[in-house]
């Protein structure tokens, strides 16, 4: 996987439940996007997250930075780009990209750990193209 890291786009449309008060998605509902992001790449790479989990290891989020450009606001048709741009023995990074149309509203980056049940850091599954 490491001579060729994937990037995963998903189009989705803003549910009015993920707003606030104005109609403008709620800075929190991103995390869950990027969320999405990462288990519909796991999906299309030939992979279930809860395989994973059943296996005994958890994906987590050890680091998330987001810087926010625009508001995206209920109904708006969003793209979401998932780009794993790092693979390591136990953790991997990501960067997202949301985008209304020509316009980047949301980007960021995360660092994934791979832990056991106990918490401990574990090594990655292959999550290599099956």
């Amino acid at each position: 996987m490491t001579d060729s890291l994937p990037t995963h786009k998903y189009g989705f449309r803003v549910a009015y439940q993920e707003t606030d008060g104005q109609r403008r998605v709620h800075h929190a509902n991103y995390l869950n996007y990027f969320e999405r992001g990462r288990v519909e790449m796991l999906r299309d790479l030939g992979h279930n997250y809860k395989t994973i989990e059943d296996d005994g290891r958890m994906l987590v989020v050890a680091e998330m930075n987001v810087k926010y450009f625009a508001p995206a606001e209920f109904d708006d048709w969003l793209e979401l780009t998932t780009t794993v741009v790092e693979i390591r023995k136990v953790r991997m990074r990501h960067l997202y990209q949301i985008h209304r149309g020509d316009q980047l509203i949301v980007e960021a980056d995360s660092v994934i750990a791979c832990v056991d049940r106990t918490g401990k850091l574990a090594r990655l599954p292959n999550l290599e193209t099956r």
